[in-house]
């Protein structure tokens, strides 16, 4: 039976001792103070991205896996790396977006440090990272949002929820049209319907 995917975290834990010690004094006091907002620390093999080049990222898994946690950390990285990014972010709803991918528990806000936290626009519907990457939010319960706006990158949460889903999608892949290398980011929890079917296909 191979064993689950450990994180740098789960490892550091399992340490005793001299062995603990040793690691401590590794490290410098400010490396152990931004441990907390430092993702390559706490994700598991699994909850990294793809090597090489990909187009879409699609990770389906139940509760607990850390989908949300997994796909905001990557989209946080990527504003926080690159001012010029547009950013599409697309849940089911604008109420599931805004509290589940923005100001959720593993939302973009919460995982933040504070010099580098992105500003909610509720009234525009969008963050504004200080780096001047923006995400727009959008709703797939209303795909012809999506017509007309380009962007870098997605995060399309809970694909499986989508009420329309395939146009949605449809629409989402149309606006990704920025840059040399436009990616999408899909998160879901296992459902058999037609969206989830076609990306697992594809």
């Amino acid at each position: 039976m191979t064993a689950a995917p450990q994180s740098e975290a789960e490892r550091v834990a399992q340490l005793t001792g001299a062995d603990f010690i040793k690691w401590l004094k590794s490290k410098k006091p400010e490396e152990l103070w931004q441990f907390e907002y430092d993702w390559s620390f706490w994700a598991r093999t699994d909850q990294r991205p793809p090597l090489g080049d990909w187009r879409t990222w699609f990770v389906m898994a139940g509760r607990g896996f850390g989908k949300t946690r997994m796909a905001a950390e990557y989209v946080r990285a990527a504003a926080e790396a690159d001012g010029s990014l547009r950013i599409a972010l697309v849940a089911a709803t604008l109420h599931e977006a805004r509290s589940i991918m923005i100001e959720g528990e593993s939302g973009l806000l919460s995982i933040a440090p504070d010099e580098q936290r992105p500003t909610w626009e509720p009234s525009l519907k969008r963050l504004v990272w200080p780096t001047g990457a923006i995400a727009n939010v959008f709703a797939a319960s209303e795909p012809e949002a999506l017509r007309g706006p380009e962007h870098h990158l997605a995060w399309a949460d809970e694909v499986a929820k989508w009420d329309k889903g395939v146009d949605a999608w449809d629409n989402l892949m149309m606006t990704m049209r920025l840059g040399e290398e436009p990616r999408i980011v899909a998160t879901t929890t296992p459902r058999a319907v037609p969206l989830v079917r076609r990306l697992l296909k594809e």
